[in-house]
């Protein structure tokens, strides 16, 4: 198995069976420091760069308090207008990244083109980690959503996945190719234009990706052991940023999961993920119910980047 040290997080398709246990495992091993909410020394010597061109909460914060739990250092930006990247000089990615390679050890970046930590990647002397990028894909988040599964029911194999929403979104993407190095089975809902794209399917096919599309969420919850969800009332993630409006919609009922569908359809045991934030697709009511695990997911996403924060940097093996 190849090792972690010093290598780049872009993207889940070339992720191995093993890997994804290794940093499981790791996991587990740091996780009595979020847990406790304590600081450590592990990367004490370490910084990270976090390098936003696209809001963000959780990912952005939970990989700058996965930093700060390991006891490194912390820089970066949240606004790529404020930097010369973002204002009138749009500073190339190439002449960025040679710079930002200099103040950190390991580079964290969100960005609205598609391949753009993948470019940033053949500049940089240091890590970089992919943490969105624009419709292509969310290896962190996905990876804490499988360590959520994994920890909740003690396996990946052998489950059902009923994956709901925008199918062109980045997280999407990311599950359905980690799908193909276990033994599960996913249902896809989404409206008709938001759908999985040809090109997408085609690679799905080859490689053995188990998948069916299904018209709605009421005809497939039941057989689900996971219900994993995005919005389908979705901004451009090609801007750096969309203003709210108005005019945002509804969600249509096809693709909402509400207490009175879990309770009614869903298996005792299912659980409900959402990498947030959301929208009227999964209503506060379902918070209470057993099925919920967004809140969980949420603090395993710190969890997750110090496993991977500590693995690229070579602090543990």
């Amino acid at each position: 198995m190849r090792s972690f040290a010093g290598r780049d997080i872009l993207s889940l398709k070339d992720f191995e069976r093993e890997e994804y246990f290794e940093i499981f495992a790791v996991a587990d091993r740091l996780r009595p420091f979020a847990a406790e909410r304590r600081n450590g020394d592990l990367l004490k010597h370490k910084t990270l760069l976090t390098a936003f061109y696209q809001p963000s909460t959780r990912t952005r914060l939970a990989t700058e308090a996965a930093m700060h739990r390991l006891g490194g250092h912390v820089l970066g930006f949240s606004d790529a207008k404020m930097t010369r990247a973002g204002d009138f000089y749009q500073e190339s990615m190439k002449d960025t990244v040679h710079m930002l390679e200099y103040y950190g050890d390991v580079i964290a970046m969100r960005h609205f083109s598609e391949g753009a930590p993948a470019e940033a990647a053949r500049f940089a002397s240091v890590p970089v980690i992919n943490c969105g990028d624009g419709w292509g894909e969310h290896p962190t988040q996905v990876l804490t959503d499988l360590y959520t599964v994994w920890q909740d029911k003690g396996r990946l194999d052998g489950l059902t996945f009923v994956l709901v929403g925008d199918m062109r979104m980045r997280t999407m993407h990311s599950i359905l190719r980690a799908f193909s190095r276990f033994d599960v089975k996913a249902y896809v809902v989404s409206p008709p234009e938001m759908s999985l794209l040809p090109e997408f399917k085609a690679e799905l096919d080859e490689v053995s990706v188990q998948y069916s599309e299904i018209e709605t969420v009421e005809k497939c919850i039941g057989d689900a052991d996971v219900v994993y969800m995005e919005p389908v009332v979705q901004p451009d993630y090609t801007k750096s940023r969309v203003e709210a409006t108005a005019e945002r919609g509804l969600t249509p009922p096809a693709y909402r999961v509400t207490k009175e569908l879990l309770a009614s359809k869903a298996k005792s045991d299912s659980i409900v993920l959402h990498s947030l934030p959301r929208m009227d697709e999964l209503p506060p009511e379902v918070d209470s119910t057993r099925h919920a695990r967004y809140w969980v997911e949420a603090f395993n996403g710190v969890t997750m980047r110090m496993a991977l924060l500590s693995l690229v940097l070579g602090a543990l093996d």
